[in-house]
């Protein structure tokens, strides 16, 4: 993740304002745990403050361990492909801060982040959030200011505590309870399960991506004290791909969703992606037929799973930065995630695997590295963030799995080593976090 974007023609105002935001704030992303706080405190502050924007618009609001950022983009590009004016409230940002607050795809304006920390601060100073809490209030006055038809919001970290949790939104989603954030939000698949659940709101209706037996009953118990309507995205569809290239693929659909029987093609690749699309449709129908929000129309939702990237400048996931030798970035970063990463890295035909790694200080990576091939020859890196992990640590770390490689100053460094190295038959993967595929993942198409 880059700490600035190219400065604007308002004489460094917006890098002052970024400066502001990522040097006098406690952000989780750079620092990590210190940067967490455990209640909604600030965040009903500076609502109260900025006149409770959150209450201006309907919303959808998305947690999860994994696929809540693409189930988020997927659910917003839908919704913009039937003409409404969709905010989209996604972290954390790969190359531009204004990543994380999109309006029918397009960022924030620079002059609207500088006016809102210019105007805000003295309230910053008394109320003293994180950087976190503030740029969700930043989102929420922005989307009420431009009278947006809806907005689809990520939460960042659990569910019950994420700043995030101050509005009630049309529909709830959790995409799926896996191994991550423990220190935060329990050791056990159940609790980590109840912190996501905190986002279930009286009355609203709930949708599950993925209904482990372990966590299930969670989601019921606290569906059913909420007497809000319940839905399991995994029981309504199947989906298998039947076509695919470097930018698509289409999947097949089964089961007793309104697209059952169907072909959809969804412009994002990545195996795991059809667990997604499974929570986003149902997500959408629930829309439509409980919350009779939205007129659900075939055509529409055919053309936003489509056009995934250009309606909603979505990245990062199993994005392929070069064809020659093949190069693909992908930020799964916990053990869920990576299995199935790896899973689909093992059927890519190549030669030689060459894998760029970097990983964040304050993970434990034990489960990571025993899942990455141990065939490939590595480049490690450190993501250019106080948390990154020195090259030469993962590098030890990475021996104990039988990983071997070398060290590199930079991800950029670790990344064109291993384009020298690699012949036109290998292939070339970068991974291990968010922050390593953000320093490689271009800022617009054709920059790579």
């Amino acid at each position: 993740m880059t700490s600035r974007s190219s400065k604007s023609s308002g004489g460094g105002s917006y890098d002052a304002a970024l400066d502001y935001l990522y040097t006098q704030l406690p952000m989780y992303q750079r620092v990590g745990a210190k940067a967490f706080k455990k209640d909604l405190t600030n965040s009903l502050a500076l609502d109260t403050h900025l006149g409770y924007p959150h209450q201006k618009f309907p919303t959808v609001h998305i947690a999860g361990t994994n696929g809540k950022g693409s189930t988020s983009h997927m659910i917003a590009a839908v919704l913009q492909a039937h003409g409404l004016k969709v905010g989209l409230y996604t972290s954390p940002h790969y190359r531009d801060f204004r990543e994380r607050i999109k309006i029918n795809g397009t960022y924030i304006s620079k002059q609207a982040v500088v006016k809102f920390v210019d105007r805000h601060r003295n309230a910053f100073s008394k109320i003293q959030p994180s950087f976190f809490e503030i740029t969700v209030a930043m989102a929420f006055d922005y989307f009420a200011a431009c009278k947006v038809d809806i907005a689809v919001i990520e939460t960042g970290l659990g569910g019950r505590l994420d700043s995030t949790n101050i509005i009630t939104p049309l529909l709830s989603v959790i995409t799926n309870i896996g191994w991550d954030h423990m220190n935060f939000l329990g050791d056990t698949l159940p609790l980590i399960a109840g912190e996501k659940a905190g986002i279930i709101k009286a009355g609203i209706p709930v949708v599950i991506g993925e209904s482990l037996p372990e966590t299930l009953p969670v989601f019921e118990h606290h569906s059913g004290k909420k007497r809000s309507s319940l839905y399991l995205a995994d029981t309504r569809y199947s989906v298998e791909p039947v076509a695919r290239d470097l930018s698509e693929v289409s999947y097949l659909l089964t089961g007793s969703g309104h697209f059952a029987g169907q072909e959809l093609t969804l412009g994002a690749l990545g195996d795991y992606q059809r667990l997604n699309l499974v929570t986003s449709l149902t997500s959408l129908e629930v829309l439509a037929d409980d919350c009779q929000f939205l007129n659900l129309r075939p055509d529409a939702v055919r053309e936003g799973l489509r056009n995934l990237v250009g309606l909603t400048r979505f990245m990062g996931r199993w994005q392929i930065l070069g064809t020659d030798p093949l190069i693909i970035a992908d930020s799964a970063h916990n053990e869920p995630g990576l299995q199935r990463a790896m899973a689909q890295l093992a059927a890519y035909p190549r030669k030689q695997l060459h894998v760029v790694l970097g990983a964040v200080n304050d993970k434990d990576l034990t489960k990571m590295l025993r899942l990455l091939p141990r065939e490939a020859s590595y480049y490690f890196c450190r993501p250019d963030i106080p948390r990154g992990l020195s090259p030469t640590q993962l590098m030890e770390l990475a021996a104990n799995y039988e990983l071997r490689g070398r060290t590199y100053a930079s991800v950029r460094y670790a990344l064109r080593a291993a384009r020298r190295a690699a012949a036109h038959e290998d292939l070339i993967y970068v991974g291990g976090s968010t922050f390593t595929v953000a320093e490689v993942v271009p800022r617009r198409r054709g920059e790579f």
